[in-house]
């Protein structure tokens, strides 16, 4: 049963209802679901502590909501379509009944290894197909999968796997990018070395020469060689933990973001089916890494909990050239393309030319993730890939909400570019002054908060439940804090402004400064150093750090190129500073506190006016900042 919005009048109708009796709004949707056992209660909540529970003691498994279910119906629809980084390699595609036996064979492998319910499973693979077997396997025996993107480093793996407590490590042996092969096991490898699990499975994607350790790495082929394709689904609360994901906040250490099985299960079919106007039989392709929550919600949980068919491709944008999106949304005659403002940027920047040769025509919908469209992105985007006639969603969410929150409805909301447009159903939205205040009526510019629980919602970070607290529901009370700023305009449509706190969006991936900052200060001859955002023209911001070093017997330009080197072994080459400024001093207050707003507006050339600097223990140190811009 779909409870799919067809007009904008639904839509208004549907979110009145949902905002009035949000219980009975998302009981209803959830009776579309199959629960071993009904719930007693639908929500309870309290933002102080924080503490949300949605379909209270509820008994359910989310991968009877996508095998079981859709066996009889649509066994032999595609539920997968995985494309290879290689264009001259066969890709594959899955049925749903296919699915069902690869998720209960590798289940039945992973519990014959000892790993059952709460145990947590690190993933940290390439995409293909085996990374969604993997994570709907642990959820099917009730492991807890954390899926680590396989560009991260070793020490950044090792954190992970040390902050969760991980049993196992489910990897490859490499993985393609582009003409590239990484050498992901090694990467395994570096990081067991700080950090112990008991498992290893490696899948073999590669051919590379890799080290196997006798009783801990077992091949994926061997470990599932022998075992049933069937396997009785583990019975689950609507509140145990669905998946840790590790995201970056304005301090250096990453957060385990948990989610929990009901509320993200509803609440991502829902937002799928209806941003999108997902249609049975329809290609849906989202082009990110399983590796971020737009993988999990967009790739594996909301597409398939849907009956969708869902393409998966484990290349680059760019290879073998700059039309291979256009190629393999020709190839599979893809109706929803879903990717972000860095790759459409990315792609602009080759002209029409690579666009040419390819039709485009099964596109219905394009959408946009990760961070704020910009305007000529948007239009580059509906007039050459949408031929004009596609809607796009520009769809506004966080690892933390589970699944999107602010976006057009596909066709039904009137678009308006680099507006992310009107509340999904069940979201209640404020703009706050700084001052706790709510801005009400339209025109209106502050900091976004959140004043309802919704299904998809964070329920803690892992294993630090204050840092919860502090981080999204002590800002603002009874509020949950976006850390993002928004604009309200006249017609009462919001566009989201970037953050408003210490994190950086590159490409749509969140860095804290701090993070950055730490791993810039781990090189020996670093004193110290300071990390700001700036406009950059593909990936929406950039890395700017001004870094206090030592320069005895160094050049500049070899120093620099070791920082970058340092910051890609502690985080990955992902989080690497774009701009590095040697700097004498930091522009710090009599306090000590570093005025970060003056380093953003050297970053950004925006010079004219550096504001009051007079608090400066030193304010000549700005004009040397300012005359040492990169």
């Amino acid at each position: 049963m779909s409870n799919r919005i067809h007009t904008l009048s639904g839509y208004f109708h549907e979110y009145q209802k949902s905002v009035t009796e949000p219980e009975k709004f998302w009981a209803r949707i959830a009776d579309s679901f199959h629960w071993k056992k009904r719930w007693d209660k639908v929500l309870e909540w309290d933002f102080e502590s924080p503490d949300i529970k949605w379909f209270v003691n509820a008994k359910l498994n989310i991968t009877e909501n996508i095998l079981e279910r859709h066996l009889y119906t649509i066994g032999d629809r595609p539920a997968i379509i995985w494309e290879p980084n290689d264009p001259s390699e066969e890709g594959r595609t899955i049925t749903y009944r296919e699915l069902y036996h690869e998720v209960c064979r590798f289940s039945n492998a992973l519990k014959s290894k000892g790993i059952g319910k709460g145990d947590k499973v690190i993933i940290y693979m390439p995409m293909i197909p085996e990374a969604a077997v993997a994570m709907l396997a642990c959820a099917r025996i009730g492991a807890i999968h954390s899926v680590v993107f396989a560009g991260f480093s070793s020490t950044a793996l090792s954190d992970r796997v040390n902050d969760c407590g991980a049993k196992a490590i489910l990897t490859s042996d490499g993985n393609f990018r582009g003409n590239k092969k990484i050498p992901v096991k090694e990467v395994v490898d570096t990081a067991l070395e700080n950090c112990t699990v008991e498992t290893v499975i490696v899948v073999k994607r590669t051919g590379q020469e890799i080290d196997m350790l006798d009783g801990r790495d077992y091949w994926w082929h061997e470990v599932i060689e022998g075992h049933e394709d069937n396997n009785v689904a583990e019975e689950m609360d609507s509140e145990d933990m669905l998946f840790i994901l590790y995201t970056s906040g304005s301090t250096g250490k990453p957060k385990g973001v948990v989610h929990t099985i009901g509320g993200y299960m509803i609440y991502t079919k829902y937002t799928f089916e209806n941003v999108f106007q997902y249609s049975q039989g329809d290609v849906f392709w989202c082009t990110a890494d399983i590796g971020w929550v737009t993988g999990h919600s967009y790739i594996v949980y909301g597409p398939l909990l849907a009956g969708g068919t869902t393409v998966m491709y484990e290349g680059v944008p760019t290879y073998p050239d700059a039309g291979r999106f256009w190629a393999v949304i020709d190839k599979y005659r893809v109706n929803q393309f879903y990717t972000a403002p860095t790759a459409i940027r990315a792609l602009q920047a080759f002209g029409t030319e690579p666009i040419q040769q390819y039709k485009l025509e099964s596109l219905k919908v394009l959408g946009s993730v990760g961070e704020p469209i910009n305007e000529e992105a948007w239009h580059w985007y509906h007039t050459h890939i949408g031929k004009s006639k596609c809607p796009i969603v520009d769809t506004w969410w966080q690892t933390e909400t589970g699944g999107i929150m602010i976006s057009p409805l596909a066709g039904i909301t009137p678009t308006k570019p680099a507006y992310a447009t009107l509340p999904l159903p069940g979201i209640q939205l404020f703009v706050m002054d700084a001052d706790g205040n709510k801005l009400v009526g339209n025109s209106v510019e502050g900091n976004l908060c959140i004043g309802f629980p919704w299904p998809g919602m964070i329920r803690t970070t892992y294993g630090d439940h204050d840092r919860c607290k502090q981080t999204y529901f002590s800002t603002y009370k009874g509020m949950y804090f976006t850390g993002d700023g928004v604009k309200r305009d006249h017609d009462g449509y919001y566009r989201i402004l970037g953050r408003v706190d210490d994190v950086i969006n590159v490409s749509g991936h969140r860095f804290g400064t701090a993070e950055v900052e730490n791993a810039i200060n781990e090189h020996p001859l670093v004193l110290e150093s300071a990390v700001v955002g700036y406009p950059h023209e593909v990936k929406g911001q950039g890395i700017y750090a001004y870094v206090i070093c030592d320069m005895t017997n160094r050049t500049e330009a070899n120093l620099t190129n070791e920082i970058k080197e340092s910051v890609t072994k502690i985080i990955g080459p992902i989080a690497k500073p774009d701009k590095i400024q040697i700097v004498s001093g930091l522009p710090k207050t009599r306090s000590g506190k570093i005025m970060r707003r003056i380093l953003r507006k050297v970053a950004e050339g925006n010079l004219d006016n550096m504001g009051d600097t007079s608090t400066l223990l030193d304010p000549e140190v700005v004009e040397e900042i300012i005359k040492g811009r990169k």
